[in-house]
């Protein structure tokens, strides 16, 4: 247990904060132990009872979980702090990323000139041209799009959609591995995550079954390029999920399709399949510039009511200065063309990596996206073990719930040239592990 923290309070809101306190602070790192109830109860005069509901409310907001006779811990990525990335120490390539090459990033213009309005733009949220292409965008790869909204990127509105719809305690299907702002996001709105095993297809059906039976009440998935692996829905796997999702016309089901392309790529997706409820999420930060908080969203008329009143009580608006930025930019044939050629050159990359390990005998995934997925057997020794030959890429624990042990390299600016020299890399470090470590 640690011992540097002295637990305070007389409440069990009191002492919630402060153990809240002691993990924003770093006082309480992830794995350390708290005391156990009577112990802590006894510690500071109070009923058993009390620190019970503090260690309840502490679970339902992510801060903490119990392990059984392990007793309650702090947990891995607490909700008061993201999974964000250590710093990458100088003269390291830097793989850990998950970012787009500049290079295949437009210059951002936004308008040179915004006149006042009178009043707020609460009564029209959306460029009406901004809004025709976007229900274009969706509709050219077969996605309902009668309906589109816009939002402050995929993970505002993923919240939004979440908050609205479920209450705290509710369970959300969640990718494992997957993308780990959304793994931080579940808990910190007090919802439970349940893990769903993702292969190079996507979700696991069996296991989305079995997260479905056990009550879940939205699942959260993305439909290609999945983030870390690179999974990507195969037309039958897709079939077989909505087929089971029909089953649980209540589960709201919410895709983040954040590698589209703007001439809309047919792929196969859940929100094609006749869904009651559901919504997809489309941004542009991947593909026009990480600083676009844009994102336009399809969905059912409910979901999208739900998610619209919400905003009108709190942002109001897309701001429509970000909007007319995006909309030259999807409007410009020189852009499209940059996009075009960064899709290319991530693809290249991407294969050549994954090429060069194979010829190592490296197993790894990654069928779309910028990133690739390599399972080792230690994520320390192999992340330091590349970090003594110049390379920085980043652990898997990030990324997982429950899932095997791995490592994401992001190939986005990874020339070909240089993927064989990172896998030779590699193998040397794995044969290291191996002479050190056994098996």
């Amino acid at each position: 247990m640690a011992t540097q923290y002295s637990i305070q309070g007389t409440t069990a809101k009191g002492i919630a904060a402060s153990v809240e306190r002691g993990v924003t602070e770093g006082e309480l790192a992830p794995g350390d132990a708290l005391p156990p109830v009577r112990r802590l109860a006894d510690e500071l005069g109070v009923s058993p009872g009390t620190v019970a509901t503090a260690y309840k409310e502490l679970r339902r907001r992510g801060l903490v979980v119990t392990r059984g006779r392990g007793g309650t811990v702090v947990a891995e990525a607490p909700s008061v702090a993201s999974r964000r990335p250590p710093r990458v120490p100088p003269g390291l390539v830097d793989l850990a990323t998950g970012l787009p090459d500049p290079a295949f990033l437009p210059v951002l213009r936004p308008p040179a000139e915004v006149r006042p309005v009178y009043g707020s733009h609460r009564a029209a949220p959306r460029l009406a041209a901004l809004e025709e292409r976007t229900r274009a965008w969706f509709a050219r790869s077969g996605v309902p799009a009668e309906r589109v909204t816009f939002a402050h990127g995929a993970l505002d509105c993923i919240a939004r959609l979440l908050s609205v719809e479920l209450r705290p305690g509710d369970a959300v299907a969640v990718e494992d591995p997957g993308f780990h702002h959304v793994l931080d996001l579940v808990p910190a709105l007090g919802l439970r995550t349940v893990a769903v095993p993702v292969d190079g297809e996507g979700m696991v059906p069996e296991a989305m079954r079995t997260a479905l039976r056990a009550g879940v009440r939205a699942v959260v998935c993305t439909p290609r390029a999945q983030c870390p692996t690179g999974a990507s829905f195969s037309p039958a796997r897709r079939d077989e999920l909505v087929s089971l999702l029909r089953e649980y016309p209540e589960v709201l089901v919410v895709e983040d399709d954040y590698t589209v392309e703007f001439d809309g790529a047919p792929a196969p997706t859940l929100s094609a399949g006749g869904l009651e409820r559901w919504a997809q999420v489309r941004t542009v930060s991947k593909r026009l510039g990480v600083d676009l908080r844009w994102a336009g969203v399809a969905g059912d008329p409910v979901t999208l009511a739900r998610h619209d009143g919400r905003m009108v009580m709190t942002s109001g608006w897309v701001s429509h200065i970000l909007q007319e930025t995006v909309l030259a930019l999807l409007c410009d044939p020189a852009v499209t063309r940059l996009v075009a050629a960064g899709e290319a050159a991530y693809t290249e990359r991407r294969q050549a990596l994954t090429g060069a390990l194979a010829a190592h005998g490296i197993r790894a995934s990654g069928e779309s996206g910028m990133n690739v997925w390599v399972p080792v057997r230690d994520e320390s020794a192999a992340v330091n073990g590349l970090r003594t030959h110049g390379w920085w890429v980043a652990a898997g624990a990030r990324f997982r719930i429950d899932s095997p042990t791995a490592v994401r390299i992001t190939t986005a600016t990874l020339l070909p040239a240089d993927a064989e020299r990172l896998a030779a890399d590699f193998a040397a470090v794995l044969g290291d592990a191996q002479a050190t470590y056994g098996g």
